[in-house]
């Protein structure tokens, strides 16, 4: 394993031209926790999956909240750019292209910032149980990436109000936002799977 800023992992996948995801865990996950759904959603491409670098008692993420819904906003710009250097790092270690990626719950809301930030970073975005990162977002050039957002709809911890925040501001910096409330709380279920398997397949699996 490379020697990069997170300690990760990285599958290389049986398609060298498939379109790489970036697997980002929610709280209390690590690098191993989204590989199986990674392999599920994209069967032959490279995966890459790094481990939040910030400690909730002994629970990883990649940002520190003060409350449940409410994040240390300099922090979170702080992580997502040492996050998008992280990206850049590993396509040069790894001679991968520009990655997908497949948030859940805190590695969603993180991948948000991240495009918000960084837009150069990803070719798209799978979130899942997302929430809006900022609330003043920063302008960004989007320029029709695709984003799948997919929310619960009796979700405790995800109030609609933010993932419609969140659809703004994606939406108003030029991305094409497909989103989709599924009959869920905040746990993932088979349907996002297929959702993102869908997505994937339909954006970046037939051109690689």
């Amino acid at each position: 394993m490379a020697a990069l800023s997170h300690v990760h992992r990285f599958e290389p996948g049986g398609d060298v031209v498939a379109t790489p995801l970036l697997l980002l865990h929610g709280t209390g996950g690590d690098e191993t926790d989204l590989l199986p759904l990674g392999r599920h959603v994209a069967p032959d491409a490279p995966l890459i999956s790094p481990r939040g670098a910030v400690l909730e008692g002994a629970m990883p993420r990649f940002f520190r909240r003060l409350g449940e819904g409410v994040f240390d906003e300099a922090d979170l710009r702080r992580r997502a750019n040492d996050l998008a250097d992280f990206v850049a790092q590993a396509r040069k270690a790894y001679g991968i292209a520009e990655p997908v990626a497949l948030g859940y719950s805190n590695g969603a809301n993180i991948a948000a910032a991240m495009m918000l930030l960084r837009p150069e970073t990803l070719k798209g975005a799978i979130l899942m149980r997302a929430m809006a990162p900022f609330v003043t977002p920063p302008k960004a050039e989007l320029g029709g990436v695709p984003v799948l957002i997919l929310s619960g709809l009796d979700d405790p911890i995800v109030p609609a109000s933010s993932v419609e925040r969140l659809v703004s501001s994606l939406e108003s910096s030029g991305a094409r936002v497909e989103r989709e409330a599924l009959i869920a709380s905040h746990g993932l279920t088979k349907t996002d799977l297929v959702r993102a398997r869908a997505f994937y397949d339909k954006h970046f699996g037939a051109r690689g």
